[in-house]
């Protein structure tokens, strides 16, 4: 197959060959009456005219099949690679406007699935601080029982404290230098017992 720069070559050769054919004729028509004026004249024009044609027909022929084939076939193949391109981009399209039109439901789920998420940690929230209050409520009435027990204890030894200081001066106010006497007496007797 041939390619564009050799098709151009063959062309313009055609073309130059064309050219120099008809300087001579060019040349020869100011110097001379005209010639293409008498019958020959018209002869040779449609000679010359049925030689260009058969030329060109020849040549199209000849090499115009495998050149109009492969660029046929060329565009025929990039026909279908258009059409299949185009096939794959309308998939795409539709594609997306379904993804589109989907797009809004699937908004409307994320917000009714982030409300609901809302809704259980809020809950989940209000069970952890209920639990976390009575924690609280438990440990404060701990802390209260055990209060009220050290104030207990502090209360019994200042009672008791007390007692013994009214015990004592009891004692004290009804102790005389006659009963004192006595209770010497009577230690001592009991030290002497003991000690037999």
């Amino acid at each position: 197959m041939k390619s564009w720069r050799q098709w151009t070559s063959v062309v313009a050769g055609a073309l130059v060959i064309f050219f120099l054919a008809t300087i001579p004729m060019l040349a020869a028509e100011g110097a001379e009456p005209n010639p293409a004026d008498s019958s020959a004249g018209l002869i040779f024009r449609w000679l010359n005219f049925a030689l260009v044609f058969g030329g060109i027909t020849y040549l199209i022929k000849k090499h115009g099949k495998t050149f109009f084939g492969a660029n046929a076939k060329a565009i025929a193949s990039s026909i279908t690679e258009a059409q299949a391109a185009k096939a794959a981009a309308d998939r795409e399209l539709s594609e997306v406007n379904a993804k589109i039109s989907g797009l809004d439901r699937e908004v409307v789920e994320l917000r009714e699935a982030a409300r609901r998420d809302a809704a259980a940690e809020a809950e989940r929230l209000r069970v952890s601080g209920q639990a976390e209050i009575e924690k609280i409520k438990q440990a404060a009435r701990a802390e209260l029982a055990a209060s009220e027990r050290v104030a207990q204890q502090q209360l019994r030894e200042v009672a008791a404290s007390m007692a013994v200081e009214r015990a004592g001066a009891l004692v004290a106010s009804r102790m005389n230098p006659d009963v004192r006497a006595k209770l010497f007496h009577s230690f001592l007797g009991e030290l002497q017992r003991s000690a037999n």
